[in-house]
């Protein structure tokens, strides 16, 4: 008999789809406006996500760094998913203990605004093996956050949150129809 498993990542399909097993290692806080925080499949509105949240990372060593590497897995649409992964949001080389406003960002941060569906939007903390220079990509669409960690080398995540969002007006988890 397989066990359920009561992880968050793992019953979102984050764990799987996005990312492989890991151990969440270092504390992450994602903040919004509104003190609308970011819980693992929590629901935020797109009003409430226009501008970047607040970030704070964990850790006990500032001379430590970080990636932060924001994605939506469900672009366009969950039932057809062409733009998998679109990359809203890249910031490196933040010290721990600290947060985004002291790292360097790669990509600007660009607000989620799904049209259909339920979305989740995924933040994913790379530990940096050093002092990194990263690129931006070409394109924010079909970013694949395995690949990308193995280009830099930067291993499996230490900490990912993620939360559901989807059209303003859109209400409710999803229907079953009987």
């Amino acid at each position: 008999m397989r066990m359920k498993s009561s992880n968050p990542l793992v019953v979102g399909n984050v764990i799987g789809d996005v990312l492989d097993p890991f151990i969440n290692s270092v504390s992450l806080r994602v903040v919004y406006e509104n003190n609308k925080e970011v819980i693992n499949s929590g629901e935020l509105k797109p009003s409430q996500i226009v501008n970047p949240p607040r970030v704070q990372v964990g850790g006990n060593d500032f001379r430590t760094l970080y990636t932060l590497v924001m994605v939506n897995p469900d672009a366009p649409s969950p039932c057809n998913p062409h733009m998998r992964e679109y990359l809203n949001w890249m910031v490196t080389n933040i010290p721990a203990t600290t947060g985004t406003t002291f790292g360097q960002e790669i990509v600007s941060y660009e607000s989620p605004r799904p049209t259909s569906g339920i979305h989740r939007i995924i933040f994913v903390l790379f530990q940096q093996p050093c002092r990194h220079t990263i690129l931006p990509p070409g394109w924010r669409q079909n970013f694949i956050i395995r690949d990308f960690a193995e280009i830099y080398n930067l291993g499996s995540p230490v900490a990912a949150l993620y939360f559901n969002c989807q059209r303003q007006n859109g209400s409710g988890g999803r229907r079953m129809i009987i």
